[in-house]
């Protein structure tokens, strides 16, 4: 007998988890159907729940039983077509949402540099309990999946030679934050002016005076330059050596490695020299004191201004944070006060006024008000609400008062859960950025190897004095090797990218649906609540001989009181308040209607399929369902006694934007495909109104899945754009899956991408950020890896033979800042990014 099971999963983190225990649970003998989301799977079969947990285990995941119970499995627990959620403007949060969800922010101190983050995140992986760990250069954060304690990612990390700290609440996260990044910019700023200020003059008057060759005269003098070097490089670039030094006990190395073998070999052979010059000869004498200098001052500077470029590319995010206010206004028998916010607690009465951020999320009782939704939905036109509607935290009271009362707060309001979902994605890799961590984690080993092999050639087979061209030689390696701007160049686009798109209203769950989004060729859209208003109208009642149109009006409503079904509510809407006969043995017939009696009479409601099934003639209505078929609406039969006796035409408007928003994506070069349960002709009128270019109708709920399959392998890249809970197996199959806001919670939780407007025009604003993100990615890694794959042979002299000169190690310390600079500028500019209407 077949049963259903409901199991709660951890680990998952994206619609490719979902797709692929969905995949692993369908594969057994003993399971009929498998629903699963990011952190829920109800199961329909013969399978025991301890089978399906080890199931799931075995795909990678985490499982244990919801319910103690197995649910039976009846006719009526099945789902009918096309179940939605009641719309609402924002997702909101449901039972299985993961509001209090298994992640852990750390703050990370003493990162530099790719290298780093490979470091830290072997760290953090190697922790048991944990199932996910993201580091951030960017940000110098590192988010945690799993189940393992604060401490033991601290000691981790401790472990392999950064400082961490563990934030949890958001407030002080940000906090704490802006105080790190404002100290690090100050510190960097005095530091490099210290060096600089040594440098500078010091390289200068060697120049002009004595070409920086040691002699009798000016041994003084150098050694009191010497030591003066060595003090800022203690005070300046005391931080470079000791991150050196950690590294080197744990057996790695990192950016800050190159900067002190560099700079520390540069200042160790000058100090030789000035210490023992007869051990040198004459031509060899020559002094590096302002190279190391230089170099100290020029990375400080460097670091300065990437930090104050990367506290720009936050503020996207910094602006959500920026939306909830800190206190509320409570209403209750003791009159009225203000609270801070982390005192209200759901069902408490709030007021607002004009002027006023909503603090929480909930619903009016009384008064009404216009509300500015512009920085939650990106939707400019502020939205009228009055006493029974729903309102969200961070939204603007613009003209208005009203009480409401709170439902949600805390961590579990709309704006709490879309930040976090910002976060998430900001800290997580696509995989191209994947290439990026594979050569970071060798990188610097590598270099430090050409390094030695660079400098032992021009040791025997280099121009006189051999000593002095392999220092150089060595010490510019270094420097223009670190791999800073490798390490920033996906971070920085997808920190920028990810924080851009929630400005228009798009929430990306994780940048590898940003790579993939930037590659589909083929959009599929449900039709019903995605191309349309999802409000169906009864616009035509045609009749039988037998019975009239108020009857037959009666008869279908009393059917359909019992459904939540959006063509349901179109009749039951257009009986109004009558009363309505009683119904007796009510039935749900999965993909094709409803069944009962009433009044004595045996009633099926449904589409043409039913009837067909059940042998009963259409003829008597034929030409008028094929009439209002080619028209575009949707013909919903009533059959009495086994006779037809009514046909009910129903209608979806097409959303207002809809057409503008598809002809965009069609000069875009999108092919377009609606995907829909309804008949061929109905969806075909839908379809030529849109201006879509293929239609799939007639497709039953689990059968949407294997329809985006069937495209796939016509070796079509293809997005899903649904909102139902019968699109979401469709929403995990497709390569990007993307969900309209007002939707249910189960397809926004499957979905790769969100949509908080419930509007089309939001797909092509997600589609041309993608598009514009991995653009700016491709251009940072290249940049990166020329400047690199550059750098390093001019620095290990492949230009002498054209010029008979080396590059200075001062310069190359230039450029290695630069580099850094440059990719952090470059991804800022997407925070400029506006999509082409």
């Amino acid at each position: 007998m077949s049963h259903v099971i409901d199991l709660t999963l951890d680990g998952l983190s994206c619609g490719h988890c979902v797709k692929r225990v969905k995949e692993s649970l369908e594969q057994r003998p003993d399971v009929e159907q498998a629903e699963v989301t990011i952190d829920h799977a109800t199961v329909t079969g013969s399978a025991s729940a301890d089978a399906l947990i080890a199931t799931v285990q075995q795909a990678g995941y985490g499982a244990e039983l919801s319910h103690p119970k197995a649910k039976p499995l009846t006719e009526s627990s099945i789902p009918s077509e096309a179940p939605t959620a009641v719309p609402s403007q924002l997702p909101a949060a449901s039972a299985n949402s993961n509001d209090d969800d298994d992640s852990l922010q750390l703050l990370i101190n003493g990162m530099s540099c790719a290298s780093c983050v490979t470091r830290v995140q072997n760290a953090l992986q190697g922790v048991a309990g944990v199932s996910q760990a993201r580091v951030n250069l960017a940000e110098r954060t590192a988010l945690v999946m799993g189940s393992a304690s604060a401490a033991d990612l601290v000691k981790a990390v401790e472990g392999a030679g950064y400082g961490a700290e563990a934030i949890e609440d958001d407030a002080i996260r940000r906090e704490r934050q802006q105080q790190t990044a404002q100290a690090a910019v100050k510190r960097f700023r005095w530091q490099a002016i210290l060096a600089l200020a040594v440098g500078i003059p010091v390289m200068v008057w060697g120049m002009l005076g004595d070409n920086m060759m040691l002699t009798e005269e000016n041994h003084s003098i150098w050694l009191g330059i010497g030591l003066l070097t060595l003090l800022v490089m203690v005070v300046a670039g005391g931080h470079f050596y000791r991150s050196a030094w950690k590294s080197l006990l744990n057996r790695s190395a990192t950016m800050d490695t190159l900067v002190a073998l560099g700079t520390g070999a540069a200042w160790l052979y000058s100090i030789s020299v000035n210490l023992w010059p007869n051990f040198f000869p004459e031509a060899a004498r020559h002094l590096y004191y302002e190279a190391s200098a230089m170099i100290i001052g020029l990375i400080n500077l460097g670091h300065m201004l990437e930090a104050r470029a990367r506290q720009r590319s936050s503020k996207a995010l910094e602006r959500l944070l920026d939306l909830t206010p800190p206190t509320a206004r409570v209403v209750d028998e003791q009159g009225e006060r203000t609270l801070p916010l982390s005192e209200v607690q759901p069902g408490m009465v709030l007021r607002l006024t004009t002027g006023d951020r909503v603090p929480v999320d909930g619903a009016i009782t009384q008064g009404e008000a216009w509300f500015d939704e512009a920085m939650l939905t990106g939707e400019p036109v502020p939205q009228q609400k009055a006493s029974g509607e729903e309102i969200h935290a961070g939204t603007l009271v613009q003209d208005g008062s009203v009480l409401f009362q709170a439902s949600a707060v805390g961590g579990h309001t709309t704006l709490a859960r879309i930040i976090r979902m910002v976060r998430q994605a900001q800290s997580s890799k696509p995989e191209i950025g994947q290439l990026a961590d594979r050569i970071s984690a060798i990188f610097v080993p590598v270099v430090v190897a050409i390094a030695l092999v660079s400098a032992a050639i021009w040791y025997f087979f280099g121009p006189a004095p051999q000593i002095v061209y392999t220092l150089v030689i060595a010490t510019t390696v270094l420097i223009i090797a670190c791999p800073c701007a490798l390490g920033l160049a996906t971070p920085m686009s997808i920190i920028s990218g990810v924080g851009r798109a929630a400005e228009f209203g798009v929430l990306v769950r994780d940048a590898d649906a940003l790579q993939r989004a930037s590659e589909l060729d083929t959009l599929v859209f449900d039709k019903t609540g995605t191309l349309t208003e999802g409000k169906p109208q009864v616009v035509a009642i045609e009749t039988a001989p037998h019975i009239n149109a108020d009857q037959a009006l009666l008869l279908a409503a009393a059917l359909e009181q019992g459904s939540s079904h959006p063509l349901a509510r179109a009749i039951l809407e257009k009986a109004g308040g009558q009363t309505l006969p009683q119904v007796d043995g009510f039935r749900t017939l999965r993909g094709l209607g409803v069944s009962g009696s009433a009044e004595g009479h045996t009633l099926l409601l449904g589409n043409r399929a039913l009837l067909s099934e059940q042998g009963i003639d259409c003829g008597p209505l034929e030409a008028r369902i094929e009439a209002h078929s080619a028209e575009g609406t949707t013909p919903v039969l009533l059959a009495q006694d086994g006779a037809v006796a009514a046909l009910f035409a129903i209608r979806d408007p097409l959303r207002e934007d809809s057409a503008a928003a598809l002809a965009r994506l069609h000069r875009e070069g999108y092919r377009l495909v609606m995907l829909t349960g309804d008949n061929p002709t109905t969806a075909g009128a839908i379809a030529r109104e849109a201006g879509i270019d293929e239609v799939i109708a007639g497709v039953l709920p689990d059968g949407k899945a294997q329809a985006i399959i069937q495209l796939q392998q016509q070796g079509r890249k293809v997005a899903m754009v649904g909102d139902g809970i019968n699109d979401a197996p469709a929403l995990a199959q497709a390569d990007v899956g993307i969900a309209m806001g007002g939707g249910s919670d189960v397809a926004i939780e499957t979905a790769a991408i969100t949509l908080m407007r419930h509007s089309l025009t939001g797909v092509a604003d997600a589609l041309a950020i993608s598009l514009a993100t991995l653009r700016n990615m491709k251009q940072n890694l290249l940049g990166a890896f020329i400047y690199n794959s550059l750098g390093i042979p001019i620095a290990a002299g492949i230009l002498w033979p054209l010029t008979g000169t080396l590059l200075n190690p001062v310069v190359a310390g230039a450029a290695m800042a630069l580099s850094s600079i440059t990719v952090v500028s470059n991804a800022n500019r997407l925070l400029r990014f506006k999509p082409k209407q």
